[in-house]
Order: structure tokens, then C-alpha cells, then sequence
């Protein structure tokens, strides 16, 4: 393809992109992804950071994964320190579903415990998923800090999170199913359910927690 037809497609896809119907952005994420181009990642990564429906952006980031690999995590790496929360959030999506280990070391703690909710919450996933074993437990130890945290929604990113760490995570979250913090106490027991049944839904998993809570709490011989 000449530098000429290449900068044409570039400039017709970031219009495209740029389109009021969500619709026709979706449209020319999905065409670039099924004619991929290195050319077009900048703009599809750039529009990730901006991009306001969740469908565009899943699109987006599908069409990312089908481009060089390793060039897109060279961009995404980059896109890890912008200033703008959601270019931080849909890198560390992107960089996920890429699995490339050279990322790792790029997930820093400021991630891990950035303040907006949406990074800190695909830092989790992205950090469990690309973490060699000799990081697990340490990571695993790391991400026990935010038990009890946060509404039912972060609670399950961060129980899924933990749970994809397998074995390394077990001591910590046996550890803090003993703590004397109610909120803490119960979020692990959550946890362990959902590593021990990852079929099952996080409502199940809170459910089985209070029940465990209120055995404990129960006299001897009393049934619950």
C-alpha cells in the first residue's frame, strides 16, 4: 500500500471515528480491525482515551488486537502515564486481551492504586493476568490491601482479579477471612467462594459469605 492510499485510509478512519452515530463508529472500528494496518493504530488508540460507549470501545479495542502486537503494546505502554483516566483504563483493557508479559513491569503501584476507579480495577485484571509466578503472591499481597473496599461492583473486580492469581493467593485471603474486620472478613470469604466455584455468579458468592458470617457468629450447637 503507498504512503498516499495509507494516509487517505488513516484520514477516512479518524473522521469515521469522530462520527455522531455510534453506530458508524462502531462500524469503522470493526472494518479496521478486519483490514488492519499499523498506520491505524495510533487513531484507534487515541480514540480509545475519548470514545464514550462501551460497545465502540470493546470494538476499538478488538481491532487493536488484530494489529502488530508488538508494535500496539509500544503505544499502549505509552498511553499508561496520560494525564486523561480513561486512556490509562482502555490501555490496560487493550494490553489485557494482547497477554504480552513485556507490560508487567509497566503496571506500576500508582496503578494499582490509582484513584480513579476504572484504572485501578483494570490495573487488577491486567496485573493478574500478566504477572509472572516469582510476582503472584507479592501482587496477591498487594491486592488484599483493598479487601472490604469499595461497592459490590469494585468488591467483584477485585475477587476476580485475586482469583485468577490462583494458589498464590490462597494465604492471603485465608488470612484476611480471620480478620476482625467485618468488611474485610466478609469481602475474603467472597473471594474464597469464587475460586472455589469460578461458575458461579458473585451474588452466590455473597450469599454463601453471609451465611459463613453468621455460622461463626452463631452459638455452639445453634443451626443457621
Amino acid at each position: 500500500m503507498t504512503d498516499d492510499i495509507t494516509t487517505t485510509l488513516v484520514t477516512r478512519l479518524r473522521i469515521a471515528l469522530q462520527s455522531a452515530d455510534a453506530s458508524a463508529r462502531l462500524q469503522a472500528a470493526m472494518t479496521s480491525g478486519i483490514h488492519a494496518d499499523n498506520a491505524f493504530l495510533p487513531v484507534l488508540i487515541a480514540r480509545c482515551a475519548v470514545e464514550p460507549d462501551f460497545y465502540v470501545r470493546d470494538m476499538l479495542t478488538w481491532a487493536i488486537t488484530r494489529h502488530d502486537r508488538a508494535r500496539a503494546v509500544d503505544l499502549l505502554l505509552l498511553e499508561l502515564a496520560s494525564a486523561t483516566p480513561q486512556a490509562r483504563s482502555q490501555a490496560l483493557h487493550s494490553l489485557s486481551k494482547l497477554g504480552d508479559t513485556r507490560a508487567w513491569p509497566a503496571i506500576t503501584l500508582d496503578l494499582l492504586r490509582d484513584e480513579d476507579v476504572e484504572v485501578m480495577k483494570a490495573a487488577w485484571r491486567t496485573a493478574a493476568g500478566l504477572a509472572p509466578e516469582d510476582e503472584r503472591l507479592g501482587l496477591a499481597r498487594e491486592l488484599g490491601r483493598n479487601f472490604g473496599c469499595g461497592d459490590r461492583e469494585l468488591q467483584r473486580s477485585l475477587s476476580r482479579a485475586i482469583a485468577m492469581l490462583g494458589s498464590y493467593a490462597e494465604p492471603i485471603v485465608a488470612a484476611a477471612s480471620r480478620s476482625s474486620e467485618p468488611e474485610v472478613r466478609a469481602h475474603a470469604l467472597m473471594t474464597a467462594h469464587v475460586m472455589a466455584n469460578p461458575n458461579d455468579s458473585f451474588d452466590a458468592a455473597v450469599e454463601e459469605a453471609r451465611r459463613v458470617v453468621a455460622l461463626r457468629a452463631a452459638p455452639a450447637g445453634e443451626d443457621v
